[in-house]
């Protein structure tokens, strides 16, 4: 008993790890975005960290079912710690981050905040392009999750395109709560870092990018994805957020920053309140 028990607790130890070094190395991307004016909106940059989650998630498929295993483990089940945090950083994540964004560019925009109206922009972008881009994955492999098995977690139940009719259950790879919390993590933290550079190693970066590791933990923890579905959807959430905050860098001009942020809102009470809209740019 002992010794399953060291085997587990190695096994949650390799899986943190991994998560860490992934936050950091997003971390540290996206610092090294800010150093660039204007960035290329790809480098040679984004094919070392594309090849780190690829070895990650690599390294991280022996020991899916080990984990899954670990982690159902009935005193870690009824622990109501583990319960409720699991809880908050998944709502946080889904349905929380697409609140937030859009919330955050409506009280810019009505603030006149352009920073704030920024990030909120930006990270509904990451968001989108995240969901779409995972979606599309989840369909196409088709993998089981980890509670559809009854005779125990089986991680290499795979089947071409059998997401698009199998529902849910056989959506599991890549992980949507954990794309979600990445791609905001990456967005806001490396728009702020222009503002902020001295933040992002020791304040923002790492508070956002630990908390979208919890995400991906809790998810596992429900037993709803496996530990490569949870770095596989890292890699696609911090690629989306890093992405489109580059994009708009190098393309400040485009269409939806024209009509979304490079906007006059004015209003004008008159029997109630009335909005005007009036393009900055009229292209």
């Amino acid at each position: 008993m002992r010794s399953s028990s060291n085997r587990r607790s190695g096994t949650l130890r390799r899986v943190a790890w991994i998560a860490l070094l992934g936050t950091q190395a997003s971390t540290a991307f996206a610092q090294i975005d800010a150093t660039f004016h204007p960035p290329p909106l790809f480098t040679w940059r984004d094919g070392v960290l594309a090849g780190g989650f690829v070895v990650a998630t690599i390294l991280t498929r022996p020991i899916d079912k080990r984990a899954a295993v670990s982690l159902q483990d009935s005193l870690r089940q009824k622990n109501s710690i583990y319960q409720k945090s699991a809880a908050i950083v998944r709502n946080i994540a889904l349905p929380g981050s697409t609140i937030i964004g859009p919330t955050m560019y409506a009280a810019g925009r009505l603030a006149h905040n352009d920073k704030l109206a920024q990030v909120g922009l930006y990270g509904t972008e990451a968001l989108v392009v995240g969901a779409l881009t995972g979606t599309l994955l989840k369909d196409t492999f088709g993998r089981a999750r980890p509670f559809v098995d009854t005779t125990g977690p089986n991680p290499d139940d795979w089947q071409l395109l059998r997401g698009f009719h199998g529902g849910e259950s056989y959506r599991s790879f890549p992980s949507g709560h954990s794309t979600a919390a990445f791609a905001a993590a990456a967005a806001v933290s490396a728009e702020t870092s222009r503002w902020w550079p001295e933040l992002t190693y020791f304040g923002i970066g790492p508070i956002l990018y630990g908390g979208a590791a919890a995400v991906g933990l809790s998810r596992m923890y429900n037993n709803r994805h496996w530990a490569s579905d949870v770095i596989t959807g890292a890699m696609i959430g911090t690629f989306a957020g890093t992405k489109m905050v580059r994009y708009n860098r190098v393309h400040p001009d485009n269409r939806l920053n024209r009509w979304l942020l490079k906007t006059e809102v004015s209003i004008r009470p008159s029997h109630g309140a009335s909005f005007s809209i009036y393009p900055a740019l009229a292209r």
